[in-house]
């Protein structure tokens, strides 16, 4: 892919040096990106540790120690060079009974990884979920002494006011509800018909959910889960409660079943967040989230119809179809950050749409589509794919914003297979991935009583490229 693509031509050697990813935008156009391909007397020049000579390493910490100061003096702040007031002067509404200082640790960080200008483009796999992650903790945490495992309606709706100005005064994006879809009726029962922590505790085997929720393991939770069941278990239980009022949930008025079950989730993680240290807890919180986010492709797709009218019979290297096909990822890229799972969904399911056109032949390898090229780019060029695991923005004032990248060299995306998409499985031993780049000379037992997840160390080769 010309103008979005590494040096095919080193496709298949072992790589020699690390990749730096740092995203210059412009502030004004952030989430429809138009990222001009930076002249190279721009490109700060970085001075790199050798590489190890042999065997695979792990993935590539971007760390704001590497990141200059924002180069461009004279031109407004690109998100890598995110501005930070001195002072925090949130508005509250001072309704909302809370010391905010106990969970202070949790909302910074919920600050820096919702960051103004990158919420958008990092939304989907770090923002909402350490925002969700926030709310859960602040649920617990508000009736912590009493019997309460919820707030009411008022109350929630002048605590969720005051969280957000808080997260505002300390850099965040204040359209975050909007943008991670969530509201103050979160913070309440909902139609949850319990929300007190004795009925809780009388209907729940709560020792059988702490002792599954209390480590949550990061490697085994997203394919052989352990907490996601206890927690479901936990929110059937008590949504089953006053069940001859929840039996008519098909009435006009009433909540459906699906809606109390949601409902009633939040209200477990409220116990939970209650037993729970807040790392413990935001840790847990947020493994549980990377498995939910992981399993789905978050970008859009139009209808790639200018493709499959290029593409439908070609079967060699075409330059048309390549070009068409190059041009509608190009308008991908733009969209956001995505993690290394969610390139292999996007991937399959881009070619399903253009399978389902007509075309059959794999053009992602006759036009060397990699996975990173469903994610954003830097310079034009230069793709990041994050870890499938929780990540988090790391922001200086100084030196600007790092991630940890994953994927980061030429690994091919995957052409969808004749079995159907719903089948496709990203555990081990089911999970089939994209194979590596080779070296040319290598070869519940009911209510109150209710692959291990094979990273495949795909710690990847990468190329160098800059000088």
């Amino acid at each position: 892919m010309d103008r979005f693509r590494l040096v095919t031509s080193l496709k298949g050697t072992l790589c020699r040096q690390f990749i730096l990813f740092s995203i210059l935008l412009s502030i004004q156009d952030v989430v429809a990106l138009e990222a001009p391909l930076v002249p190279s007397s721009h490109v700060p020049k970085f001075v790199l540790a050798d590489p190890p000579n042999s065997g695979l390493f792990g993935p590539i910490e971007i760390s704001p120690a590497v990141i200059p100061h924002y180069p461009f003096p004279g031109e407004p702040l690109s998100p890598m060079y995110p501005s930070f007031p001195t002072t925090y002067e949130p508005v509250l509404t001072g309704r909302c009974p809370v010391n905010f200082s106990a969970i202070s640790n949790v909302m910074d960080k919920t600050a820096h990884d919702c960051a103004a200008p990158l919420a958008a483009l990092v939304g989907n796999v770090i923002c909402c979920p350490q925002l969700s992650s926030l709310l859960h903790i602040f649920q617990g945490h508000y009736n912590g002494s009493s019997n309460k495992l919820v707030l009411e309606n008022a109350v929630a709706n002048d605590c969720f006011s005051d969280i957000v100005s808080i997260l505002a005064s300390r850099g965040a994006n204040d359209t975050i509800p909007a943008l991670c879809s969530v509201k103050s009726s979160n913070l309440t029962a909902g139609s949850c018909p319990v929300s007190d922590v004795a009925t809780f505790e009388k209907m729940v085997n709560t020792s059988k959910l702490l002792d599954a929720c209390s480590i949550v393991d990061p490697l085994k939770e997203c394919c052989r889960p352990v907490c996601q069941p206890a927690i479901m278990d936990a929110a059937l239980c008590i949504s089953t409660r006053e069940s001859a009022i929840t039996a008519d949930a098909g009435a006009v008025g009433l909540p459906n079943e699906m809606s109390v079950l949601n409902d009633c989730k939040w209200v477990v993680y409220s116990w939970l967040s209650r037993k729970l240290s807040l790392d413990a807890a935001n840790t847990a919180f947020r493994i549980l989230s990377a498995c939910k986010v992981n399993k789905v492709c978050p970008l859009e797709f139009e209808q790639p119809s200018a493709v499959v009218k290029a593409c439908r019979d070609v079967a060699s290297p075409n330059p048309s179809c390549c070009s068409s096909l190059n041009t509608y990822i190009a308008g991908i890229q733009k969209q956001m950050l995505i993690t290394n799972r969610q390139a292999i969904n996007c991937a399959t399911l881009f070619g399903s749409l253009l399978q389902k056109g007509g075309v059959m032949t794999n053009i992602y390898e006759l036009c060397d589509v990699d996975l990173k090229d469903f994610s954003l780019q830097a310079y034009g060029e230069q793709g990041c794919l994050l870890r499938s695991l929780p990540a988090d923005v790391v922001i200086d004032n100084s030196t600007g914003v790092s991630f940890t990248c994953d994927l980061s060299d030429n690994i091919a995306a995957p052409w969808p297979s004749s079995s159907s998409l719903s089948s496709l499985s990203l555990c081990a031993p089911e999970m089939s991935l994209p194979a590596l780049p080779t070296s040319e000379t290598s070869g519940n037992s009911g209510c109150h009583g209710g692959l291990s997840f094979l990273i495949a160390i795909l710690l990847f080769f990468v190329f160098s490229i800059l000088n």
